[in-house]
């Protein structure tokens, strides 16, 4: 039986790009993969500079389809190589620039979201992980259209809509620890500025101060220079940190089935991988009401965005007055999803039901 070949572009091997694109060559068999992936650092040179990259590593044969993630410059990638100009392609967006909060080092450009907009437009299907990353991406199409000087398209975001639908990503279910320590606080998250680590670190200070129970698990990346609220942290309730690093995936799992409560204070979230991962371990998340996770979370879980005394408010309630009952996150499982990505996949015809409903 002939199997279809795909081309799967990735730009930007970071960890969750990483773990969706290893998931899906390993279990979506029915498809014979060509990889084609560049490390995730130096963001700026990867989301220009990706068809160089791989100007002379493209066989002459073009594929039955392309699988491109948005930070791939489609549109000039097919424009430089006539074979691929005809192959079908899907668009599949981990992230998207518009909804992507800059810091206060970088600078504003609209080169990435001019990149997002033209590989759009060059692709067959746009895919996302979220009814949040799309609807963010097709609003931030026309608020960029509408600062355009003149000769500017009419409807884009609508018409690209109309070729847009939802799959996520799928995550691994962790079982739950036999005992809990329900108060066992979790951070799993990168300590950057994207991520607002100050907000959380604030929020537990507060509680701290009125004497309130808690431990602190702080797991997930760090930048070489420790940030300040992570050494505050460290300085003022050292006590209380009973694990602090980025472990590997076994004690990442352990930690995560002991742990009571999963707290979110991200500024920008598309799907949120370390939550869903926490909530399907039975930690109680506890996220902004915001960005994606109104797709996922019951409002009980979610609190007011930017407000710290809304989220210390929350956490001293749980850890006084008992943790509220796990949250249901199997509509995410890879168990769930294989049939999904099977059908966008195999069947081009076909519009996955993953997000349909939750859209």
């Amino acid at each position: 039986m002939h199997k279809p070949t795909i081309w799967l572009f990735s730009a930007y091997r970071s960890d969750s790009h990483a773990a969706w694109a290893d998931w899906l060559v390993n279990s979506q068999v029915q498809v014979s993969w060509r990889r084609l992936e560049l490390p995730g650092r130096h963001f700026r040179w990867r989301i220009r500079g990706n068809p160089l990259s791989w100007l002379d590593e493209l066989p002459e044969q073009a594929p039955d389809r392309i699988l491109a993630t948005s930070m791939v410059d489609l549109a000039t990638l097919k424009g430089l190589r006539s074979g691929l100009a005809h192959a079908p392609a899907d668009y599949y967006f981990h992230e998207n620039q518009f909804a992507y909060p800059v810091s206060d080092r970088q600078v504003g450009s609209i080169e990435p979201q001019m990149v997002q907009i033209y590989g759009a437009l060059a692709a067959d299907r746009l895919v996302f992980n979220s009814a949040f990353n799309r609807d963010s991406f097709l609003r931030g199409v026309d608020a960029l259209l509408r600062r355009m000087p003149d000769a500017a398209p009419k409807n884009l975001g609508e018409r690209l809509g109309r070729k847009s639908l939802v799959c996520p990503v799928p995550v691994e279910p962790m079982a739950p620890a036999a005992r809990k320590d329900e108060r066992l606080i979790l951070w799993n998250h990168r300590w950057e500025y994207d991520k607002a680590p100050d907000m959380f670190v604030s929020a537990l200070l507060q509680l701290a101060e009125e004497g309130v129970e808690f431990r602190l698990a702080l797991l997930g990346p760090r930048p070489r220079r420790t940030p300040v609220s992570l050494q505050r942290l460290r300085e003022v309730l050292a006590d209380r940190i009973v694990v602090d690093g980025r472990v590997d995936r076994e004690q990442y799992r352990c930690w995560l089935g002991r742990a009571g409560i999963a707290v979110s204070t991200a500024l920008h979230e598309f799907q949120g991988l370390a939550m869903l991962e926490a909530a399907g371990a039975g930690v109680r998340p506890l996220v902004p009401d915001g960005l994606c996770y109104p797709e996922q979370y019951p409002a009980a879980y979610r609190y007011p965005p930017h407000n710290v005394s809304a989220l210390a408010d929350r956490l001293r309630h749980w850890l006084n007055d008992g943790l509220p009952p796990p949250v249901d996150v199997s509509a995410w499982y890879a168990c769930r999803l294989h049939a999904d990505w099977h059908a966008l996949l195999t069947v081009p015809q076909l519009r996955p039901s993953a997000g349909s409903g939750r859209s």
